[in-house]
Protein backbone atom coordinates (compact mmCIF):
# COMPACT_ATOMS: atom_id res chain seq x y z
CA UNK A 1 0.00 0.00 0.00
CA UNK A 2 3.02 2.55 1.29
CA UNK A 3 4.75 1.78 -2.55
CA UNK A 4 1.24 2.99 -4.72
CA UNK A 5 0.05 5.46 -2.65
CA UNK A 6 3.76 7.08 -1.60
CA UNK A 7 5.43 9.24 -3.85
CA UNK A 8 7.15 8.10 -7.15
CA UNK A 9 10.55 8.62 -7.94
CA UNK A 10 10.14 8.96 -11.54
CA UNK A 11 6.91 11.64 -11.18
CA UNK A 12 7.56 15.15 -12.29
CA UNK A 13 4.53 17.00 -10.31
CA UNK A 14 4.99 20.51 -12.61
CA UNK A 15 5.48 18.39 -15.86
CA UNK A 16 2.33 16.68 -15.08
CA UNK A 17 0.45 19.77 -14.06
CA UNK A 18 1.13 21.65 -16.76
CA UNK A 19 0.02 18.83 -19.34
CA UNK A 20 -3.42 18.80 -17.20
CA UNK A 21 -3.62 22.29 -18.13
CA UNK A 22 -2.51 22.29 -21.48
CA UNK A 23 -5.49 19.71 -22.03
CA UNK A 24 -8.43 21.52 -19.74
CA UNK A 25 -7.07 24.68 -22.51
CA UNK A 26 -7.63 22.81 -25.39
CA UNK A 27 -10.95 21.43 -23.74
CA UNK A 28 -12.30 25.44 -23.66
CA UNK A 29 -11.47 25.99 -27.27
CA UNK A 30 -13.20 22.90 -28.24
CA UNK A 31 -16.21 24.07 -26.51
CA UNK A 32 -15.94 27.38 -27.75
CA UNK A 33 -15.96 25.39 -31.52
CA UNK A 34 -18.92 23.32 -30.67
CA UNK A 35 -21.39 25.92 -29.37
CA UNK A 36 -20.45 28.28 -32.34
CA UNK A 37 -20.78 25.43 -34.64
CA UNK A 38 -23.43 24.03 -33.34
CA UNK A 39 -25.52 27.60 -33.07
CA UNK A 40 -24.74 27.87 -37.11
CA UNK A 41 -25.70 24.61 -38.11
CA UNK A 42 -29.86 25.53 -35.43
CA UNK A 43 -30.08 28.97 -37.13
CA UNK A 44 -29.14 27.82 -41.17
CA UNK A 45 -31.79 24.39 -40.85
CA UNK A 46 -34.08 26.96 -39.12
CA UNK A 47 -33.53 29.90 -41.74
CA UNK A 48 -33.19 27.63 -44.57
CA UNK A 49 -36.60 25.97 -44.06
CA UNK A 50 -38.71 28.90 -42.85
CA UNK A 51 -37.51 30.99 -46.32
CA UNK A 52 -38.54 28.03 -48.52
CA UNK A 53 -41.58 27.36 -46.55
CA UNK A 54 -42.91 30.76 -46.79
CA UNK A 55 -42.53 31.34 -50.52
CA UNK A 56 -44.47 28.18 -51.20
CA UNK A 57 -47.11 29.37 -48.86
CA UNK A 58 -47.15 32.71 -50.45
CA UNK A 59 -47.86 30.94 -54.53
CA UNK A 60 -51.87 31.14 -54.62
CA UNK A 61 -51.78 28.02 -56.49
CA UNK A 62 -49.75 26.08 -53.68
CA UNK A 63 -52.21 27.55 -51.15
CA UNK A 64 -55.41 26.26 -53.09
CA UNK A 65 -53.80 22.71 -53.97
CA UNK A 66 -52.83 21.73 -50.97
CA UNK A 67 -54.69 23.81 -48.38
CA UNK A 68 -57.83 24.48 -49.61
CA UNK A 69 -60.45 21.74 -48.29
CA UNK A 70 -57.68 22.33 -44.80
CA UNK A 71 -58.35 25.94 -43.77
CA UNK A 72 -54.74 26.84 -43.51
CA UNK A 73 -54.52 29.69 -46.19
CA UNK A 74 -53.34 32.65 -42.92
CA UNK A 75 -51.07 29.88 -41.70
CA UNK A 76 -48.28 31.48 -42.46
CA UNK A 77 -49.44 35.00 -40.47
CA UNK A 78 -50.07 33.20 -37.67
CA UNK A 79 -46.81 31.03 -37.13
CA UNK A 80 -44.28 34.66 -38.11
CA UNK A 81 -47.05 35.99 -34.98
CA UNK A 82 -45.94 32.81 -32.63
CA UNK A 83 -42.09 33.48 -33.66
CA UNK A 84 -42.26 37.01 -33.50
CA UNK A 85 -44.59 38.10 -30.92
CA UNK A 86 -43.98 35.27 -27.86
CA UNK A 87 -40.27 36.52 -27.26
CA UNK A 88 -41.55 40.01 -25.75
CA UNK A 89 -42.45 38.12 -22.56
CA UNK A 90 -38.81 36.40 -22.43
CA UNK A 91 -37.43 38.76 -19.55
CA UNK A 92 -39.95 36.73 -16.93
CA UNK A 93 -38.59 33.08 -17.65
CA UNK A 94 -35.22 33.65 -19.16
CA UNK A 95 -32.88 33.53 -15.98
CA UNK A 96 -34.72 31.29 -14.25
CA UNK A 97 -34.64 28.17 -17.28
CA UNK A 98 -31.13 28.84 -17.72
CA UNK A 99 -30.30 28.56 -13.90
CA UNK A 100 -32.64 25.39 -13.53
CA UNK A 101 -31.09 23.58 -16.45
CA UNK A 102 -27.77 25.23 -16.93
CA UNK A 103 -26.18 27.01 -19.30
CA UNK A 104 -25.32 23.97 -21.46
CA UNK A 105 -28.44 22.00 -21.43
CA UNK A 106 -30.66 25.37 -22.07
CA UNK A 107 -28.58 25.75 -25.42
CA UNK A 108 -29.40 21.53 -26.19
CA UNK A 109 -33.21 22.27 -24.84
CA UNK A 110 -33.57 25.20 -27.45
CA UNK A 111 -32.08 23.46 -30.01
CA UNK A 112 -34.62 20.23 -29.43
CA UNK A 113 -37.13 23.51 -29.87
CA UNK A 114 -35.55 24.29 -33.29
CA UNK A 115 -35.64 20.40 -34.12
CA UNK A 116 -39.20 20.30 -33.26
CA UNK A 117 -40.21 23.28 -35.73
CA UNK A 118 -38.44 20.73 -38.62
CA UNK A 119 -40.32 17.71 -37.60
CA UNK A 120 -44.00 19.77 -37.54
CA UNK A 121 -43.66 20.21 -41.57
CA UNK A 122 -44.08 16.47 -41.92
CA UNK A 123 -47.54 17.21 -41.15
CA UNK A 124 -48.65 20.47 -41.91
CA UNK A 125 -51.72 21.75 -39.88
CA UNK A 126 -52.93 24.51 -37.25
CA UNK A 127 -51.87 22.32 -33.87
CA UNK A 128 -48.62 20.94 -34.72
CA UNK A 129 -47.31 24.47 -36.91
CA UNK A 130 -48.34 27.12 -34.61
CA UNK A 131 -47.10 25.69 -31.36
CA UNK A 132 -44.27 24.79 -32.48
CA UNK A 133 -43.73 28.25 -33.61
CA UNK A 134 -44.61 29.77 -30.36
CA UNK A 135 -42.28 27.38 -28.83
CA UNK A 136 -39.52 28.93 -31.03
CA UNK A 137 -40.87 32.51 -29.94
CA UNK A 138 -39.97 30.79 -26.27
CA UNK A 139 -36.46 29.58 -26.89
CA UNK A 140 -34.66 32.30 -28.95
CA UNK A 141 -34.08 34.78 -25.88
CA UNK A 142 -32.82 31.45 -23.86
CA UNK A 143 -30.96 30.24 -26.66
CA UNK A 144 -29.14 33.80 -27.26
CA UNK A 145 -28.64 34.45 -23.53
CA UNK A 146 -27.11 30.71 -22.92
CA UNK A 147 -24.75 31.41 -25.84
CA UNK A 148 -23.45 34.82 -24.88
CA UNK A 149 -22.92 33.47 -21.78
CA UNK A 150 -21.32 30.02 -22.65
CA UNK A 151 -19.06 32.22 -24.91
CA UNK A 152 -17.81 34.28 -22.24
CA UNK A 153 -17.55 31.94 -19.88
CA UNK A 154 -15.03 29.99 -21.63
CA UNK A 155 -12.92 33.12 -21.81
CA UNK A 156 -12.91 33.54 -18.37
CA UNK A 157 -12.08 29.41 -18.14
CA UNK A 158 -9.44 29.69 -20.12
CA UNK A 159 -7.52 32.48 -18.34
CA UNK A 160 -8.14 30.13 -15.19
CA UNK A 161 -6.39 27.44 -16.99
CA UNK A 162 -3.50 29.36 -18.82
CA UNK A 163 -2.84 31.13 -15.03
CA UNK A 164 -3.57 27.87 -12.70
CA UNK A 165 -0.36 29.19 -10.34
CA UNK A 166 -1.80 32.51 -9.94
CA UNK A 167 -3.13 32.42 -6.12
CA UNK A 168 -6.19 34.59 -6.63
CA UNK A 169 -7.20 31.48 -9.20
CA UNK A 170 -5.96 28.40 -7.01
CA UNK A 171 -8.74 29.99 -3.82
CA UNK A 172 -11.02 30.87 -6.83
CA UNK A 173 -11.50 34.69 -6.22
CA UNK A 174 -12.89 37.09 -8.32
CA UNK A 175 -10.56 37.66 -11.45
CA UNK A 176 -8.97 40.61 -11.76
CA UNK A 177 -10.17 43.79 -13.69
CA UNK A 178 -9.00 43.30 -17.49
CA UNK A 179 -7.73 40.02 -16.97
CA UNK A 180 -9.72 38.11 -19.23
CA UNK A 181 -10.62 40.81 -21.53
CA UNK A 182 -8.65 39.19 -24.64
CA UNK A 183 -10.02 36.30 -24.63
CA UNK A 184 -13.34 37.34 -24.14
CA UNK A 185 -12.37 39.48 -27.77
CA UNK A 186 -10.90 36.34 -29.22
CA UNK A 187 -13.56 34.18 -28.51
CA UNK A 188 -16.44 36.20 -29.37
CA UNK A 189 -14.88 36.76 -33.02
CA UNK A 190 -14.50 33.18 -33.52
CA UNK A 191 -18.15 32.55 -32.56
CA UNK A 192 -19.38 35.28 -34.85
CA UNK A 193 -17.06 34.35 -37.56
CA UNK A 194 -18.67 31.07 -37.79
CA UNK A 195 -22.11 32.15 -36.87
CA UNK A 196 -22.43 34.27 -39.57
CA UNK A 197 -22.07 31.41 -42.05
CA UNK A 198 -25.40 30.29 -40.96
CA UNK A 199 -26.81 32.99 -43.56
CA UNK A 200 -24.90 30.87 -46.40
CA UNK A 201 -26.07 27.32 -45.17
CA UNK A 202 -29.30 28.63 -44.99
CA UNK A 203 -29.57 29.73 -48.66
CA UNK A 204 -28.49 25.77 -49.99
CA UNK A 205 -32.46 24.65 -49.80
CA UNK A 206 -33.53 27.27 -51.92
CA UNK A 207 -30.56 27.43 -54.41
CA UNK A 208 -30.35 23.55 -54.93
CA UNK A 209 -34.01 22.94 -54.82
CA UNK A 210 -37.08 25.47 -55.05
CA UNK A 211 -34.54 28.07 -57.81
CA UNK A 212 -35.93 25.50 -60.49
CA UNK A 213 -39.64 25.68 -60.07
CA UNK A 214 -39.51 29.96 -59.59
CA UNK A 215 -40.83 31.82 -62.68
CA UNK A 216 -38.49 34.32 -64.10
CA UNK A 217 -38.32 38.05 -62.97
CA UNK A 218 -40.63 39.25 -66.15
CA UNK A 219 -43.33 37.63 -64.51
CA UNK A 220 -43.43 37.77 -60.97
CA UNK A 221 -42.32 41.64 -61.58
CA UNK A 222 -44.73 42.37 -63.72
CA UNK A 223 -47.17 44.84 -62.19
CA UNK A 224 -44.18 46.63 -59.81
CA UNK A 225 -43.70 49.91 -60.48
CA UNK A 226 -41.66 51.06 -58.01
CA UNK A 227 -38.62 49.75 -55.94
CA UNK A 228 -36.24 50.47 -52.82
CA UNK A 229 -37.33 54.27 -50.71
CA UNK A 230 -40.14 55.26 -52.99
CA UNK A 231 -42.32 52.24 -52.06
CA UNK A 232 -44.92 50.94 -48.97
CA UNK A 233 -44.82 47.64 -47.78
CA UNK A 234 -42.37 45.03 -48.86
CA UNK A 235 -43.34 44.80 -52.94
CA UNK A 236 -46.29 46.40 -54.05
CA UNK A 237 -48.01 44.81 -56.95
CA UNK A 238 -45.66 41.44 -56.44
CA UNK A 239 -47.39 38.40 -58.65
CA UNK A 240 -49.07 35.74 -56.27
CA UNK A 241 -47.96 33.26 -58.34
CA UNK A 242 -44.48 32.71 -58.83
CA UNK A 243 -44.11 28.95 -59.12
CA UNK A 244 -43.94 27.40 -62.48
CA UNK A 245 -45.11 24.22 -61.15
CA UNK A 246 -45.66 22.79 -57.96
CA UNK A 247 -42.37 20.18 -56.53
CA UNK A 248 -43.04 16.71 -55.05
CA UNK A 249 -44.03 15.98 -52.01
CA UNK A 250 -41.55 13.38 -52.00
CA UNK A 251 -38.93 15.62 -52.81
CA UNK A 252 -39.98 18.30 -49.53
CA UNK A 253 -40.27 15.19 -47.64
CA UNK A 254 -36.34 14.63 -48.55
CA UNK A 255 -35.03 17.82 -48.14
CA UNK A 256 -37.04 18.25 -44.31
CA UNK A 257 -35.61 15.03 -43.88
CA UNK A 258 -32.17 16.16 -44.75
CA UNK A 259 -32.98 19.20 -42.59
CA UNK A 260 -33.91 17.15 -39.75
CA UNK A 261 -30.80 15.58 -39.76
CA UNK A 262 -28.85 18.57 -39.45
CA UNK A 263 -31.21 19.65 -36.39
CA UNK A 264 -30.16 16.15 -34.71
CA UNK A 265 -26.70 16.82 -35.57
CA UNK A 266 -26.80 20.06 -33.76
CA UNK A 267 -28.33 18.53 -30.29
CA UNK A 268 -25.82 16.13 -30.64
CA UNK A 269 -22.62 18.86 -30.41
CA UNK A 270 -24.36 20.91 -27.29
CA UNK A 271 -24.72 17.18 -25.35
CA UNK A 272 -21.52 15.46 -26.45
CA UNK A 273 -19.09 18.30 -27.30
CA UNK A 274 -19.92 21.17 -25.28
CA UNK A 275 -18.42 20.99 -21.76
CA UNK A 276 -19.90 22.58 -18.70
CA UNK A 277 -19.84 26.86 -18.20
CA UNK A 278 -19.55 26.42 -14.57
CA UNK A 279 -18.29 23.79 -12.27
CA UNK A 280 -21.19 21.49 -10.16
CA UNK A 281 -20.62 23.96 -7.34
CA UNK A 282 -20.67 26.93 -8.42
CA UNK A 283 -23.88 25.87 -10.68
CA UNK A 284 -25.51 24.68 -7.29
CA UNK A 285 -24.50 28.21 -6.01
CA UNK A 286 -26.39 29.53 -9.20
CA UNK A 287 -29.54 27.80 -8.29
CA UNK A 288 -29.29 27.90 -4.60
CA UNK A 289 -29.92 32.03 -4.09
CA UNK A 290 -33.54 31.62 -4.31
CA UNK A 291 -36.05 31.55 -7.19
CA UNK A 292 -37.67 34.96 -6.46
CA UNK A 293 -34.05 36.66 -6.56
CA UNK A 294 -33.56 34.77 -9.55
CA UNK A 295 -36.79 36.11 -11.19
CA UNK A 296 -35.99 39.57 -9.65
CA UNK A 297 -32.34 40.23 -10.44
CA UNK A 298 -32.93 40.81 -14.22
CA UNK A 299 -34.94 44.11 -14.00
CA UNK A 300 -32.77 45.16 -10.65
CA UNK A 301 -29.67 44.85 -12.99
CA UNK A 302 -31.46 47.67 -15.01
CA UNK A 303 -30.40 50.28 -12.25
CA UNK A 304 -27.03 50.03 -13.88
CA UNK A 305 -26.36 52.81 -16.19
CA UNK A 306 -24.18 51.10 -17.86
CA UNK A 307 -26.72 48.61 -19.41
CA UNK A 308 -29.41 51.63 -19.68
CA UNK A 309 -27.44 53.47 -21.70
CA UNK A 310 -26.46 50.12 -24.15
CA UNK A 311 -30.33 49.30 -24.45
CA UNK A 312 -30.56 51.39 -28.01
CA UNK A 313 -27.53 49.36 -29.32
CA UNK A 314 -29.27 46.51 -28.08
CA UNK A 315 -32.65 47.45 -30.03
CA UNK A 316 -30.46 48.85 -32.75
CA UNK A 317 -28.98 44.88 -33.39
CA UNK A 318 -31.92 43.56 -33.28
CA UNK A 319 -33.17 46.17 -36.28
CA UNK A 320 -30.28 45.60 -38.32
CA UNK A 321 -30.18 42.32 -39.07
CA UNK A 322 -33.41 41.84 -39.89
CA UNK A 323 -33.76 44.78 -42.27
CA UNK A 324 -30.99 43.19 -43.67
CA UNK A 325 -32.58 39.81 -44.83
CA UNK A 326 -36.22 41.36 -45.07
CA UNK A 327 -36.23 44.60 -45.90
CA UNK A 328 -33.50 45.71 -48.51
CA UNK A 329 -32.89 42.31 -49.79
CA UNK A 330 -36.67 42.22 -50.39
CA UNK A 331 -37.77 45.63 -51.38
CA UNK A 332 -34.38 46.36 -52.74
CA UNK A 333 -33.12 42.77 -54.31
CA UNK A 334 -35.84 40.94 -55.12
CA UNK A 335 -37.86 44.02 -56.69
CA UNK A 336 -35.02 44.89 -58.58
CA UNK A 337 -33.04 41.29 -59.62
CA UNK A 338 -36.29 39.10 -59.23
CA UNK A 339 -36.95 36.27 -56.36
CA UNK A 340 -34.20 33.69 -58.04
CA UNK A 341 -31.88 36.22 -56.89
CA UNK A 342 -32.80 36.61 -53.17
CA UNK A 343 -29.34 33.77 -52.55
CA UNK A 344 -27.00 35.91 -54.09
CA UNK A 345 -27.98 38.71 -51.67
CA UNK A 346 -28.41 36.38 -48.71
CA UNK A 347 -24.95 35.03 -49.34
CA UNK A 348 -22.88 38.03 -50.02
CA UNK A 349 -23.99 39.54 -46.58
CA UNK A 350 -23.64 36.06 -44.76
CA UNK A 351 -20.00 36.16 -46.52
CA UNK A 352 -19.60 39.60 -45.51
CA UNK A 353 -20.32 39.67 -41.65
CA UNK A 354 -18.40 36.23 -41.20
CA UNK A 355 -15.19 37.83 -42.95
CA UNK A 356 -15.12 41.76 -41.61
CA UNK A 357 -15.77 39.49 -38.17
CA UNK A 358 -12.21 39.43 -38.03
CA UNK A 359 -12.09 43.25 -37.67
CA UNK A 360 -13.36 43.09 -34.24
CA UNK A 361 -9.50 41.37 -33.25
CA UNK A 362 -8.41 45.12 -33.73
CA UNK A 363 -10.14 45.36 -30.57
CA UNK A 364 -6.81 43.69 -28.55
CA UNK A 365 -4.71 46.93 -29.72
CA UNK A 366 -7.52 49.83 -30.18
CA UNK A 367 -9.99 51.46 -27.72
CA UNK A 368 -13.33 49.06 -27.71
CA UNK A 369 -15.18 51.80 -29.00
CA UNK A 370 -13.51 51.69 -32.36
CA UNK A 371 -16.06 48.53 -33.27
CA UNK A 372 -19.50 49.94 -32.26
CA UNK A 373 -18.61 53.39 -33.81
CA UNK A 374 -17.02 52.03 -36.89
CA UNK A 375 -20.43 49.97 -37.19
CA UNK A 376 -22.67 52.53 -36.29
CA UNK A 377 -20.70 55.40 -39.14
CA UNK A 378 -21.18 52.51 -41.92
CA UNK A 379 -24.59 52.06 -41.60
CA UNK A 380 -25.55 55.62 -41.12
CA UNK A 381 -23.85 56.09 -44.48
CA UNK A 382 -25.57 53.29 -46.04
CA UNK A 383 -29.26 54.04 -44.60
CA UNK A 384 -28.82 57.97 -46.02
CA UNK A 385 -27.82 56.81 -49.17
CA UNK A 386 -31.05 54.16 -49.27
CA UNK A 387 -33.41 57.10 -48.49
CA UNK A 388 -32.44 58.37 -52.27
CA UNK A 389 -31.33 54.95 -53.81
CA UNK A 390 -34.41 53.54 -55.65
CA UNK A 391 -33.58 50.71 -58.29
CA UNK A 392 -35.34 50.11 -61.57
CA UNK A 393 -37.61 47.31 -61.15
CA UNK A 394 -36.70 44.26 -63.04
CA UNK A 395 -33.70 45.83 -64.85
CA UNK A 396 -31.11 46.45 -61.54
CA UNK A 397 -27.67 46.62 -61.78
CA UNK A 398 -26.14 43.76 -59.72
CA UNK A 399 -23.37 46.37 -58.75
CA UNK A 400 -24.77 48.45 -56.30
CA UNK A 401 -27.58 46.12 -54.36
CA UNK A 402 -23.91 43.70 -53.83
CA UNK A 403 -21.84 46.65 -52.63
CA UNK A 404 -24.67 47.39 -50.29
CA UNK A 405 -24.65 43.92 -49.21
CA UNK A 406 -20.70 43.71 -48.41
CA UNK A 407 -21.17 46.87 -46.53
CA UNK A 408 -24.30 46.43 -44.51
CA UNK A 409 -22.49 43.03 -43.44
CA UNK A 410 -19.38 45.07 -43.04
CA UNK A 411 -21.49 47.20 -40.44
CA UNK A 412 -23.03 44.20 -39.09
CA UNK A 413 -20.20 42.02 -38.24
CA UNK A 414 -18.96 45.24 -36.13
CA UNK A 415 -22.01 45.72 -34.42
CA UNK A 416 -22.54 42.25 -33.62
CA UNK A 417 -18.82 41.42 -32.40
CA UNK A 418 -18.68 44.68 -30.46
CA UNK A 419 -22.02 44.52 -28.35
CA UNK A 420 -21.16 40.81 -27.60
CA UNK A 421 -17.62 41.82 -26.56
CA UNK A 422 -18.54 45.10 -24.73
CA UNK A 423 -20.64 42.99 -22.55
CA UNK A 424 -18.19 40.38 -21.44
CA UNK A 425 -15.57 42.81 -21.06
CA UNK A 426 -17.92 45.37 -18.79
CA UNK A 427 -18.97 41.98 -16.77
CA UNK A 428 -15.71 39.65 -17.48
CA UNK A 429 -15.37 39.79 -13.29
CA UNK A 430 -18.90 39.30 -12.42
CA UNK A 431 -19.18 35.72 -13.46
CA UNK A 432 -22.75 35.49 -11.40
CA UNK A 433 -24.17 38.11 -13.16
CA UNK A 434 -23.41 36.94 -17.17
CA UNK A 435 -26.74 35.55 -17.68
CA UNK A 436 -28.48 38.41 -16.60
CA UNK A 437 -26.67 40.46 -18.60
CA UNK A 438 -27.21 38.48 -21.83
CA UNK A 439 -30.88 38.09 -21.24
CA UNK A 440 -31.23 41.96 -21.06
CA UNK A 441 -29.33 41.80 -24.42
CA UNK A 442 -30.99 39.56 -26.28
CA UNK A 443 -34.67 40.80 -24.82
CA UNK A 444 -34.08 44.17 -26.29
CA UNK A 445 -33.13 42.25 -29.67
CA UNK A 446 -36.48 40.27 -29.32
CA UNK A 447 -38.26 44.26 -28.34
CA UNK A 448 -36.71 44.83 -32.09
CA UNK A 449 -37.74 41.75 -33.83
CA UNK A 450 -41.90 42.20 -32.63
CA UNK A 451 -41.41 46.08 -33.42
CA UNK A 452 -40.11 45.16 -37.21
CA UNK A 453 -42.93 42.60 -37.50
CA UNK A 454 -45.21 45.24 -36.87
CA UNK A 455 -43.96 48.35 -39.17
CA UNK A 456 -44.23 45.97 -42.58
CA UNK A 457 -46.24 48.45 -44.18
CA UNK A 458 -44.59 51.14 -43.23
CA UNK A 459 -43.20 53.41 -46.58
CA UNK A 460 -39.86 52.30 -46.75
CA UNK A 461 -38.08 56.10 -45.79
CA UNK A 462 -40.06 55.62 -42.47
CA UNK A 463 -38.58 52.19 -41.89
CA UNK A 464 -35.22 53.87 -42.36
CA UNK A 465 -35.91 57.56 -40.86
CA UNK A 466 -36.66 54.56 -37.70
CA UNK A 467 -33.41 52.49 -38.45
CA UNK A 468 -31.50 56.30 -38.45
CA UNK A 469 -32.38 57.61 -35.59
CA UNK A 470 -32.16 54.28 -33.23
CA UNK A 471 -28.27 54.40 -34.48
CA UNK A 472 -27.76 57.81 -33.89
CA UNK A 473 -29.35 57.60 -30.43
CA UNK A 474 -27.37 54.75 -29.66
CA UNK A 475 -24.45 56.47 -30.24
CA UNK A 476 -24.83 59.05 -28.57
CA UNK A 477 -25.71 56.70 -25.75
CA UNK A 478 -22.67 55.05 -25.60
CA UNK A 479 -20.83 58.14 -25.68
CA UNK A 480 -22.36 59.15 -22.37
CA UNK A 481 -21.38 55.87 -20.90
CA UNK A 482 -17.59 55.95 -21.86
CA UNK A 483 -17.48 59.53 -20.44
CA UNK A 484 -19.40 58.48 -17.41
CA UNK A 485 -16.93 55.52 -17.06
CA UNK A 486 -14.03 58.18 -17.76
CA UNK A 487 -14.84 60.10 -14.74
CA UNK A 488 -15.37 56.84 -12.83
CA UNK A 489 -18.94 57.43 -11.91
CA UNK A 490 -19.92 54.46 -9.55
CA UNK A 491 -22.59 52.58 -11.23
CA UNK A 492 -25.00 50.83 -9.72
CA UNK A 493 -24.76 46.70 -9.02
CA UNK A 494 -27.80 44.87 -7.11
CA UNK A 495 -26.59 42.26 -4.66
CA UNK A 496 -27.16 38.95 -5.33
CA UNK A 497 -28.09 37.08 -2.03
CA UNK A 498 -25.69 34.83 -0.65
CA UNK A 499 -26.39 30.75 -1.47
CA UNK A 500 -28.75 29.18 0.87
CA UNK A 501 -27.69 25.46 1.22
CA UNK A 502 -29.43 22.87 3.16
CA UNK A 503 -26.19 20.92 5.04
CA UNK A 504 -27.50 18.46 7.19
CA UNK A 505 -25.56 18.72 10.75
CA UNK A 506 -23.75 15.32 11.99
CA UNK A 507 -19.98 14.01 12.84
CA UNK A 508 -19.57 14.48 9.01
CA UNK A 509 -21.69 16.48 6.17
CA UNK A 510 -20.64 16.81 2.24
CA UNK A 511 -21.38 19.97 0.70
CA UNK A 512 -20.84 21.19 -2.98
CA UNK A 513 -18.24 23.41 -2.38
CA UNK A 514 -14.33 23.15 -3.47
CA UNK A 515 -12.62 26.02 -1.65
CA UNK A 516 -10.33 25.46 1.52
CA UNK A 517 -9.40 28.45 3.81
CA UNK A 518 -8.09 29.08 7.01
CA UNK A 519 -4.53 26.90 7.43
CA UNK A 520 -2.88 26.47 10.47
CA UNK A 521 -0.30 24.41 9.65
CA UNK A 522 0.47 24.97 6.00
CA UNK A 523 4.34 23.97 5.93
CA UNK A 524 3.12 20.62 7.11
CA UNK A 525 0.60 20.10 4.22
CA UNK A 526 3.30 21.23 1.31
CA UNK A 527 5.49 18.71 2.49
CA UNK A 528 2.87 15.74 2.15
CA UNK A 529 2.18 14.23 -1.63
CA UNK A 530 -1.17 16.51 -1.48
CA UNK A 531 -0.25 19.72 -2.30
CA UNK A 532 -1.92 22.73 -2.84
CA UNK A 533 -1.55 22.70 -6.24
CA UNK A 534 -2.59 19.13 -7.01
CA UNK A 535 -5.42 19.87 -4.44
CA UNK A 536 -7.32 22.57 -6.68
CA UNK A 537 -5.88 20.21 -9.91
CA UNK A 538 -8.87 17.92 -10.02
CA UNK A 539 -11.26 20.69 -9.30
CA UNK A 540 -13.46 19.78 -12.26
CA UNK A 541 -14.87 16.54 -10.44
CA UNK A 542 -18.11 16.11 -9.11
CA UNK A 543 -17.21 14.93 -5.76
CA UNK A 544 -16.29 16.80 -2.97
CA UNK A 545 -15.72 16.46 0.73
CA UNK A 546 -15.57 18.79 3.76
CA UNK A 547 -14.13 16.99 6.73
CA UNK A 548 -15.23 19.10 10.12
CA UNK A 549 -14.99 17.92 13.60
CA UNK A 550 -15.25 20.58 16.39
CA UNK A 551 -13.15 19.34 19.20
CA UNK A 552 -10.30 17.88 16.87
CA UNK A 553 -8.67 20.13 13.84
CA UNK A 554 -6.53 16.87 12.15
CA UNK A 555 -7.43 15.39 8.97
CA UNK A 556 -5.70 12.16 7.41
CA UNK A 557 -4.30 12.09 4.19
CA UNK A 558 -2.17 8.51 3.21
CA UNK A 559 -2.60 7.37 6.53
CA UNK A 560 -0.44 10.26 8.22
CA UNK A 561 -2.08 13.18 10.14
CA UNK A 562 -2.04 16.89 9.10
CA UNK A 563 -3.08 19.95 11.58
CA UNK A 564 -5.81 22.29 9.08
CA UNK A 565 -8.06 24.84 9.88
CA UNK A 566 -11.91 24.29 10.81
CA UNK A 567 -12.34 24.14 7.40
CA UNK A 568 -10.76 21.70 4.70
CA UNK A 569 -12.17 20.86 1.44
CA UNK A 570 -10.20 17.95 -0.53
CA UNK A 571 -10.85 16.14 -3.72
CA UNK A 572 -11.30 12.74 -3.43
CA UNK A 573 -7.36 12.06 -4.92
CA UNK A 574 -5.11 9.62 -3.28
CA UNK A 575 -7.59 9.54 -0.59
CA UNK A 576 -9.79 6.57 1.27
CA UNK A 577 -12.73 8.10 2.73
CA UNK A 578 -13.22 5.05 4.66
CA UNK A 579 -10.37 5.24 6.36
CA UNK A 580 -10.48 8.94 7.38
CA UNK A 581 -13.60 8.02 8.97
CA UNK A 582 -12.36 5.42 11.00
CA UNK A 583 -9.54 6.93 12.05
CA UNK A 584 -10.73 10.14 12.83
Amino acid sequence: MDEFLGPQAEYNEEEEERKYYRRKRLGVIKNVLAASFGAMIVYSVYMGLLQMQLILHYDMTYREVKYSNLGLQDIDRKMLMGINVTPIIGLLYTPVLIRFLGTKWMMFLASGIYALFVSTNYWERYYTLVPSAVAIGVAIVPLWASLGNYITRMAQQYYEYANYKEEHVQEQKKLPKGACHSYIIVFQSVFNIIFSLSFIFAELPMRLVLNGYLRDSIHILHNVKKCGAEISGVIPGFNTTVLTNLPRSMLLIQVESVLMGFAFLAMIIFLVLCGPAYRPTEEIDLRSIGWGNIFQLPFKHLRDYRLRLLCPFFVYSGFEVLFAIKGFSLSYGVCGLGLDKLWLLIVVYGLSCSVFSTLSLCLLRLPRWVCLVGGAAVHVALLVALMVFSPEPKNASYGPLLVISVLWGLGTALNKTGVSTLLGILYAEEKERLDFVYTIYHWFQAIAIFIVYLWSNLPMRAKLSILLATVLLACYCYWVMERRLAGKVPYRLPRIPRPRHKVSVGFFFLVSRLFYTNWCNHEAISDSAVTRSRMTKFEGLNHRLCLRRADRREVIINHKVYTCGPHIFLDLWHFNCHTAQKTI
